[in-house]
């Protein structure tokens, strides 16, 4: 038998091409058998279906936005109008302080998640680099706030502002939730992954607690840093049960999503306004999350949500 007719036979046996061998019978990398080729095309394939299943609402959302209103729910439906309204863009402004609502929970958002990051990175450094009596027992009771609902706490939350005279005020809608466990946890998870003597090191050179955190630590976390930035500031930016108790003025101290709920009452049945009001108001964040796309990829493969 030829050896051309053993190589076939191999192939329809085994399922693998001829591949590029070294002389010690290795497989030359980056050379793939065709079972890996067929599982790496339906791997690329599905990624690309679930990708285009979470995209096309928002797709089908941006050109209701551009339809005239009576073709929003025209039957059967459609994804582009008989015409592109892009001046309904422009036309969500003239209902209500709309720009006053972009304001408030741009301002909100980048305040509060500037809060979080000084008391989550501080906090997170005692708990997982600083050694004191109490710590990993302070550190469970920290924790344990996480299992208690936003829910639950809305009404003493209330009842604080009120003694603080913080109703409607900037006040009430930033600090009550600067101080959560989650940001703390998740800087404390990665400043454990930095190795210990890179801090030792600097020790011996001079450096205390609070220089090695500034110029050591925080350098070497900005990926972790990036992504607890982008969830508070999503979560900020997306709240809506306390901003809508906490706010008695609307119009002067409104966020967004409080104004996009008034804004179906403002507008009445003009769908294509309220789908131009929405798209409008994901352009902050989705800019953000292309900003910081690689760090969030790093940050989230390195934070060590498991436990380090």
């Amino acid at each position: 038998m030829s050896i051309e007719s053993v190589t076939d036979t191999r192939t329809l046996v085994t399922g693998e091409d001829d591949v590029v061998r070294g002389e010690d019978g290795r497989r030359a990398a980056g050379v793939r058998t065709r079972g890996e080729r067929v599982r790496l095309v339906i791997a690329h394939v599905s990624i690309y279906l679930a990708a285009l299943i979470f995209v096309s609402p928002l797709v089908y959302a941006f050109f209701s936005a551009l339809k005239p209103n009576e073709e929003i729910f025209s039957m059967p439906p459609t994804l582009i109008g008989s015409q592109l309204k892009w001046g309904n863009f422009a036309a969500v402004f003239e209902y209500g302080p709309f720009w006053t609502y972009i304001g408030n929970s741009l301002f909100v958002a980048v305040a509060g998640t500037l809060v979080v990051l000084v008391v989550s990175t501080t906090a997170g450094y005692a708990f997982g680099r600083l050694r004191w009596k109490g710590r990993d027992a302070v550190f469970v009771l920290f924790l344990a706030t996480l299992m208690v609902p936003a829910e639950v706490l809305v009404i003493p939350m209330f009842q604080v502002m009120q003694w603080f005279g913080w109703v409607n005020s900037y006040e009430a809608l930033i600090l009550p939730f600067a101080f959560t466990a989650f940001g703390t946890f998740l800087m404390r998870q990665f400043f454990r992954g930095i190795p210990f003597e890179l801090e030792e090191a600097a020790r011996v050179d001079g450096a205390g607690p609070l220089r090695s955190f500034l110029q050591i630590i925080l350098p070497l976390s900005k990926s972790a840093v990036a992504v607890l930035s982008v969830f508070t500031f999503l979560s900020f930016w997306n709240s809506y049960l306390w901003p809508l108790i906490v706010t008695v003025d609307y119009s002067e101290l409104g966020t967004l999503p409080v104004g996009l709920a008034s804004f179906s009452g403002i507008t009445g049945t003009r769908w294509d306004l309220q789908m131009a009001a929405a798209i409008i108001s994901m352009i902050p964040t989705t800019l953000l999350v292309v900003a910081l796309q690689k760090h969030l990829v790093k940050g989230i493969a390195m934070a060590g949500l498991g436990g380090r």
